[in-house]
C-alpha cells in the first residue's frame, strides 16, 4: 500500500524537518499543506483521513505523496512546471520577507509598514499586503496582556471559575466592583448631529464638572444590576453598598460575592460587618485579573453606550444618566455566560509564560 511505502521512506530527520515547516509562522501555506499530507501518510493515515483533515482533494494527496517518495522534502518546495504565469517571486523570497516581518523592525520605527517593507525587500507594497494578509500578519496592531504574579493564582482562579460554571443552590452569585473617577464632561461647544455623509462630530476639548464612583453588582443568574454612586470609594462607601445588597436581595439566599483584591474590600470594619452578616461569602479574583470579574463586561457597555460620548453639564446629570442606564438594563437584562474552564485558562497561561521566557 502507498501509505506503507511513505512510512518506510520517511526518516526521523525528514519527519523533524517537515514538523518544523508546519510549526514555522514564516512557512508558505501551500508548503504547510504538503508537509501535513506527508506527515499523516507517514503516520499511516488513509487517503480519506488525510483528505478530511487537511481539506484537500484525493488527487492532491496522491500527488504530493508520490512527489515526496520521488524527491524527498526538497520536492515539496517546488511546483511542477506547467502552463500559466510563472511566479515572479520565489518562495525563498517570501520566506525572507516573512522572517524580516516577525523578527526585525525598521530603523527609527517600532514596526514595519507595507511600503517600508516593500522598499527594504525590493518588491511592491501590494505584494507585501497580500503576503501579510495571507499569513494573518498585522504589524500595525498590538494586544495587551499581563501575567498574574499571585502565588495563589490557581486556587483563586479555580474558586471563581467554579462559581461561574457550577453556582451553588439556594444562593446568588454577584460580581462586584467599583468604577471610579467617572468624569462629568461637558464639551466646550455643542456637538453636531449625524447626517447623511457625515458622522456625529464633537469638540476635542471639554470642561470637567466633577467625578463620581459607581459601586455595582451584576447578578450571574439573570444579568440584573444593583448600583449606587458615591463621591469616593473608601471602605465606608463599600459598607453602604453592602447594606444595599443585603436589603435588596432575598433574605433567604446566601450571597457569593466575586470581587478584586482592593484594600477597601479587606478593611477591618468590612471584615467585622461580614462576620455579622454570615450570608455573605467573598471570593477574590487573582491579582491583576480584573478580566475574570464579569461586572467589567457590563462596565464596558456602560462606558461605550452612555458615558464616552455623553455630555454632562454637572455631576447630577452624570449620576442620573448612570442610574437610567441601570434601570434600562434591568428592564431587559442580558445574562453574561462564562465559558472558559480552568484547564483552558491554565493552558493559555502556560503558552504566555513560555513566550515571555523565550523573549527574556
Amino acid at each position: 500500500m502507498v501509505k506503507t511505502d511513505t512510512a518506510a521512506i520517511l526518516s526521523e530527520d525528514q519527519r523533524k524537518e517537515l514538523r518544523r515547516w508546519v510549526r514555522a509562522k514564516t512557512s508558505p501555506q501551500r508548503l504547510v499543506m504538503r508537509a501535513r499530507i506527508v506527515l499523516m501518510a507517514g503516520a499511516g493515515s488513509s487517503l480519506s483521513e488525510i483528505q478530511r483533515e487537511v481539506g484537500v482533494s484525493r488527487p492532491t494527496v496522491t500527488l504530493w505523496k508520490s512527489r515526496f517518495q520521488a524527491g524527498g522534502p526538497e520536492a515539496l518546495l517546488h511546483d511542477a512546471e506547467g502552463r500559466g504565469r510563472k511566479p515572479s517571486i520565489p518562495d525563498a523570497k517570501f520566506a525572507q520577507i516573512l522572517t524580516a516581518t516577525v523578527e526585525t523592525h525598521p530603523q527609527g520605527a517600532t514596526h514595519w509598514s507595507t511600503r517600508a517593507m516593500a522598499k527594504a525587500q525590493g518588491v511592491s507594497h501590494s505584494t507585501i499586503q497580500r503576503l501579510w494578509s495571507g499569513h494573518g500578519l498585522q504589524p500595525h496592531r498590538t494586544e495587551t496582556f499581563k501575567l498574574s504574579t499571585d502565588p495563589r493564582f490557581v486556587e483563586k482562579m479555580s474558586d471563581v471559575v467554579g462559581l461561574y460554571l457550577n453556582p451553588p443552590d439556594k444562593a446568588l452569585v454577584l460580581c462586584i466592583d467599583e468604577k471610579s473617577q467617572i468624569q462629568a464632561l461637558d464639551r466646550s461647544q455643542p456637538s453636531l448631529p449625524m447626517k447623511p455623509g457625515r458622522c456625529e462630530t464633537m469638540t476635542h476639548d471639554y470642561k470637567r464638572n466633577g467625578t463620581t464612583t459607581l459601586f455595582a453588582a451584576l447578578s450571574l443568574l439573570d444579568g440584573t444590576v444593583i448600583g449606587s454612586c458615591y463621591p469616593r470609594h473608601r471602605h465606608k462607601e463599600f459598607l453602604k453598598f453592602l447594606a444595599i445588597l443585603d436589603r435588596d436581595t432575598p433574605r433567604e439566599l446566601d450571597l457569593h460575592v466575586i470581587l478584586d483584591n482592593y484594600g477597601t474590600h479587606k478593611h477591618p470594619k468590612v471584615k467585622r460587618w461580614l462576620e455579622e452578616h454570615p450570608r455573605f461569602h467573598l471570593h477574590f479574583t487573582p491579582t491583576s485579573c480584573s478580566w475574570m470579574n464579569l461586572i467589567e463586561r457590563w462596565f464596558g457597555h456602560l462606558t461605550q453606550k452612555r458615558i464616552r460620548r455623553g455630555t454632562f453639564r454637572n455631576l447630577p446629570d452624570l449620576i442620573y444618566a448612570i442610574h437610567e442606564f441601570i434601570d434600562l438594563t434591568n428592564e431587559d437584562p442580558k445574562q453574561f455566560v462564562w465559558t472558559a474552564t480552568t484547564n483552558k485558562i491554565l493552558e493559555k497561561l502556560k503558552r504566555c509564560k513560555a513566550i515571555s521566557e523565550t523573549l527574556h
